[in-house]
């Protein structure tokens, strides 16, 4: 099986990019983290016009019919960008065309994400989806990731659609993925500039075998996205693509911090931004363990 965009998915990549590089989206992501939303929102409302929000939306329903691999290509883009907001909940997991949602889903998604700009707030429970109302923040290591305990009330009015705990998996791999890719750019790019010694780092042989190691982990990661996106988000597809895509970006995270040195701790570095999602998105919809044991319960 061959895991390559068809020229229509490499097109709709590039229309993405095109546009989240051109939005700002790190003054956004800084501005949610300090409780200013509209940036971001502004960011929602633009990718919305795009389809992004209508991915999984039925065609019957006004929505794109796309498949996940389709999904998956859109949450690269936004983990490329540090794209904030409850964009897992809103797309993948509970698909809606023309509103901002969030779901707590406990044990492995506890807190519903950015419930303080959701227009609407689920929790998931034995019986399935429940109104939720949203207590006080509570602390992340990623600010951009609002985090809200909630309260379940009546029964929703809207379902869960089949697979979506999966589908949302899969969202948060490829964002992990995206996340990733960005975090390599960005250290490659340093290691080229920075001089020590009369040269730049890059050139040593220690910091090309440490990217190289990036590089590898985020090819093989890549595959099980897709992968998993083509064979139709199972669980121990999703959850090895799960695996794999937190492993590589956690790897991207700790080498861009050794080439950087200081300065990549600091929180007005924007590299620090994706290194905190990074580590955020890793324990997201699933910790490791968790998924590590799906996979072998499957084999």
């Amino acid at each position: 099986m061959r895991f390559e965009l068809t020229s229509e998915q490499e097109d709709f990549a590039q229309t993405l990019d095109k546009l989240l590089s051109g939005a700002d989206t790190v003054s956004a992501a800084r501005a949610w983290a300090d409780g200013d939303p509209a940036p971001g929102l502004e960011v929602w409302r633009r990718l919305a016009e795009l389809g992004v929000t209508a991915l999984l939306v039925p065609e019957d329903e006004g929505g794109m019919g796309a498949t996940p691999v389709e999904l998956a290509v859109a949450f690269e883009s936004l983990g490329r960008h540090a794209v904030p907001g409850p964009w897992v909940e809103s797309v993948a997991f509970l698909p809606s065309i023309d509103r901002v949602v969030t779901v707590a889903a406990p044990p492995h998604t506890p807190y519903a994400l950015d419930a303080d700009v959701a227009d609407a707030t689920y929790v998931l429970d034995e019986d399935g989806l429940r109104d939720a109302t949203a207590g006080e923040l509570v602390g992340s290591i990623d600010p951009t990731r609002r985090l809200f305990p909630v309260t379940p009330g009546q029964p929703a009015e809207v379902e869960a659609p089949e697979g979506a705990f999966d589908l949302a998996v899969l969202a948060t791999s490829a964002q992990l993925l995206g996340c990733g890719e960005r975090l390599l750019s960005e250290t490659v790019e340093y290691a080229g500039q920075r001089r020590q010694f009369g040269r730049e780092i890059g050139s040593y042989q220690a910091v090309k075998h440490a990217l190289a190691d990036v590089r590898i982990a985020l090819d093989f990661a890549r595959p099980l996205v897709l992968g998993a996106a083509v064979l139709g988000s199972g669980p121990r597809d999703v959850s090895a693509a799960k695996v794999a895509a937190g492993d590589a970006a956690y790897l991207a995270s700790r080498v861009a911090l050794q080439v950087h040195g200081a300065i990549g701790y600091t929180r007005e570095y924007d590299l620090s931004l994706w290194i905190t999602k990074v580590r955020a998105l890793v324990g997201a919809w699933g910790t490791p363990s968790f998924h590590r044991a799906r996979v072998l319960e499957a084999l």
